[in-house]
């Protein structure tokens, strides 16, 4: 059973202090203060000894510290200039530790990662979504992806079709991977805690269930949820109608009904 040391509120509190931090709001800072959670994601990433893993936003190296026990090489990329300084002191003797500096939607993931890695990570909440579908549409070598989130966002990224909570985002987490809540996370095991409940998606990551034109796939997506209560004729009303018609698929349903099949079908009628 692994026991990482910085997963603790007094130990956190020290390295908070010591290093004169606190969490920074407009990076979505929420230091994990539960080692029982570190156990479970680190359980729920399956992590195997000399597995790569990349890591987004190390923080103080508190979920960092339960991958490295778990024999993981990890790779942190980690935006807060402040925050090297500190890992650098609390994961001292780590070898299979690398940190990267710098902003992971401006790294050129693909160099920085070339071998089959699994994401494990605690996404800030402002940006979730956008380093969600980067992961997912850079065609990475990327076989898992763990992350916390919040609890909204995570019901999101697993709904189904007919649920008022199915969008976009659905579709595009669903298209490339097998995804679903692992658990949920209470705010007391964050430091501060958070105003909302967190939950750990594990997203399984697989070749997409059927081949089509993926940029126009999810251009009619995006224009169908666009304008969600509307119903297909007019939410796609910038494509030809008759084609719409002619997919069999009732022009009177909404988006938010449309399973990733029907989706696909749709597509290749409005293509075709």
């Amino acid at each position: 059973m692994l026991h990482p040391l910085i997963a603790n509120p007094s130990a956190t509190r020290h390295i908070l202090k010591n290093f004169k931090l606190r969490a920074v709001k407009g990076l979505g800072q929420n230091f994990l203060i539960d080692a029982g959670i570190v156990r479970q994601i680190v359980e729920a990433a399956e992590i195997c000894a000399g597995e790569e893993v990349l890591e987004i936003g190390a923080g103080i190296g508190t979920l960092t510290q339960g991958l490295l026990e778990a024999g993981a090489n990890v790779t942190a990329v980690e935006l807060d200039k402040k925050l090297p300084a500190v890992l650098k002191e609390t994961l001292a003797g780590y070898e299979n530790f690398r940190l990267v500096a710098g902003d992971i939607l401006k790294i050129n993931l693909s160099e920085l990662m070339p071998r089959r890695f699994k994401v494990v990570a605690n996404l800030p909440y402002y940006i979730t979504t956008q380093i969600l579908l980067t992961l997912l549409e850079k065609n990475l070598p990327v076989t898992k992806i763990v992350t916390m989130v919040q609890k909204e966002v995570a019901e999101r990224m697993t709904a189904a079709p007919g649920s008022k909570i199915y969008g976009a985002l659905s579709v595009a987490v669903q298209f490339r991977s097998e995804a679903r809540i692992a658990f949920e996370v209470p705010p007391e095991s964050f430091l501060p805690p958070p105003e909302v409940t967190s939950a750990v998606v594990v997203c399984n990551v697989r070749k997409p269930p059927f081949e089509v034109d993926e940029d126009f796939f999810f251009k009619v997506v995006r224009t169908a949820f666009a304008k969600r209560r509307k119903t297909l004729l007019n939410s796609l009303a910038c494509f030809d109608r008759e084609k719409i018609l002619a997919s069999g698929i009732d022009g009177q349903r909404r988006a938010e009904t449309l399973s990733l099949e029907e989706f696909a079908t749709l597509c290749k009628f409005l293509k075709g």
